[in-house]
């Protein structure tokens, strides 16, 4: 019997996975695919100059540094559940990539060291998680290593982070190593066999009862018996499960474990996916989207160049909202109005992509070869009335004019640099001058200037060298022409346009900022790009 479309989309679970910087986010990454069936052995972060990449870190530059800078998508089923995990960059300079992917997501992981509990990164964008009351599910990792104590993180995080959180595993160790851990819903220990590979391939697991004889053979009769005086506390004084809590994202379920070891991952990705909400309505500008009743939406949270360089691919990943995906069949972008025939919708393993061979519904991620057509925040819908709020884009913080080394390579550094731009990789600018526009590049964090001269170089041939400029903060500006020009003729700014010809000025530090916020009323200043604004 064919599954109706309900059960199709009930059956999707599409999340992200947050953290902070070498937290272990792609280490968990791949061990959620070799549990999934979609690799056949993982490697470890330490070992991956040596033996091979990460499976989510495609860009060369992602390979040689052993960091995530870009978000990717990858596919795979487990247990009668279709998995989109959304994976994306736990460097902080490219936060403004995962915020993108987080609007496409439906839940969050959050991922978080043993030894160091909630850090920076991890709280910035528990605080998007939490604008958009996403459910957030929490593995605490590394605990094959002794860290701090599991109660006093607990406490932490609902500290720092104001978020209830009750125990749905518990770790177990002996002399300190950790060797399994504790199932609170079944009241069993998975104790775990210890492998020489590394963690490449999944441990033997064997589930045991509180009271057994192959507990105290396993960690003795002093860890047996505080074991179970952990467990009675966490019982007596620990805060209770409250699933509808978590589903309104003011509870998280936290379970312990090791991605290096796979000790653990393999209870919590079950109760992850039991617990983890299918695709819901999604509200639009004229009220909620149905995911079943209404037909074929979605909006683009990313575009990506040269995935392929042989080719120089442009692809738009597109979160489905509703409906099915139907090849042949024509939709409506919002923002122009015109009609987009949908085909080759595109499933990604990193570099390496193939043709949906799977029924594209609502709560999948699919990739849509693009010509230039679709950017950013676009919606996408058969129904060309549905349009969905779109993804935002920030001011950045950092700014540098573009030089070129040869300038007979103009009209490529202008293709790279207006590709870049439309992935979100930079913001472009454009500042007036007596011979021609001066392109100025702006980014969240610098380390998206050496990706981008990276890029230039690999992709285009353009070598390219950046003269960074004494600005700190830029906010687009609505108003009269006047009134901008007269602002940005003050000391310490300036007038740009982005690639829309959307005015901004940039400021050099937050006191200008403030101070011409409180004096000039006749202008608006949005940190964020005005709705009106397409992506560039």
């Amino acid at each position: 019997m064919t599954p109706s479309l309900a059960d199709e989309i009930g059956r999707r679970r599409t999340f992200a996975i947050i953290s902070h910087p070498d937290a272990g986010k792609t280490t968990l990454t791949e061990k959620l695919l070799l549990y999934g069936g979609a690799i056949r052995a993982a490697g470890s972060v330490k070992s991956r100059r040596a033996q091979r990449h990460a499976t989510s870190d495609w860009l060369e530059m992602e390979q040689e540094r052993g960091i995530s800078i870009t978000a990717s998508v990858l596919h795979f089923d487990y247990q009668g559940f279709r998995i989109n995990l959304l994976d994306t960059p736990g460097h902080q300079d490219f936060s403004e990539d995962t915020y993108r992917a987080l609007t496409a997501a439906d839940s969050a992981i959050m991922l978080l060291d043993n030894r160091k509990g909630v850090e920076a990164q991890t709280r910035k964008l528990f605080s998007v998680c939490r604008k958009r009351r996403l459910p957030i599910f929490t593995f605490v990792n590394k605990c094959d290593r002794l860290g701090t104590d599991p109660l006093g993180l607990l406490d932490d995080v609902q500290k720092e982070l104001g978020i209830d959180c009750f125990v749905s595993t518990w770790p177990v160790r002996r002399d300190g190593h950790l060797v399994g851990v504790y199932d609170r819903d079944r009241g069993q220990v998975w104790l775990y066999e210890r492998t020489d590979d590394h963690g490449q391939s999944r441990p033997v697991a064997t589930r045991v009862d509180l009271d057994s004889a192959e507990l105290v053979t396993a960690i003795g009769h002093d860890g047996a018996d505080k074991l179970r005086e952990e467990i009675e506390l966490i019982e007596i004084a620990g805060t209770q499960a409250d699933l509808e809590a978590v589903a309104r994202g003011e509870a998280s379920p936290v379970c312990f474990g090791s991605a290096l070891t796979n000790f653990g991952v393999d209870v919590f990705l079950e109760r992850f996916l039991s617990l983890a909400p299918a695709p819901s309505p999604r509200e639009g500008a004229d009220g909620s989207v149905d995911p079943v009743e209404t037909p074929f939406s979605g909006f683009v949270f990313k575009v990506q160049a040269n995935m392929d360089p042989r080719h120089r691919d442009r692809v738009a990943f597109l979160r489905v909202c509703s409906g099915r995906f139907e090849e042949g069949s024509e939709a409506v972008v919002s923002r122009t109005g015109k009609t987009l025939r949908l085909a080759q919708p595109q499933e990604f393993m990193a570099r390496e992509r193939s043709h949906s061979g799977t029924e594209t519904v609502a709560g999948d991620v699919v990739g849509l070869l693009d010509r230039g057509s679709l950017r950013v925040g676009d919606t996408v819908a058969v129904d060309g009335r549905i349009e969905y709020p779109g993804v935002p884009r920030f001011s950045p913080e950092h700014f540098a004019q573009v030089h070129m080394e040869d300038a007979l390579r103009r009209k490529h550094l202008d293709r790279g640099l207006r590709h870049l731009a439309e992935e979100g990789t930079i913001l472009l600018l454009f500042a007036p001058s007596l011979t021609g526009p001066i392109p100025i590049v702006g980014a969240v964090g610098t380390l998206q200037f050496d990706v981008l001269l990276d890029r230039l170089q690999r992709e285009y041939s353009v070598a390219a060298r950046l003269e960074r400029l004494p600005f700190h903060c830029a906010r687009w500006v609505t108003g009269s022409d006047a009134a901008i020009d007269k602002v940005a003729s003050a000391y310490g700014r300036r007038r740009v346009e982005d690639a829309d010809g959307s005015p901004l000025i940039l400021f050099d530090n937050e006191w200008t900022l403030q101070r011409s916020q409180e004096q000039e009323r006749e202008l608006v200043f949005h940190d964020v790009q005005p709705r009106r604004v397409a992506v560039s």
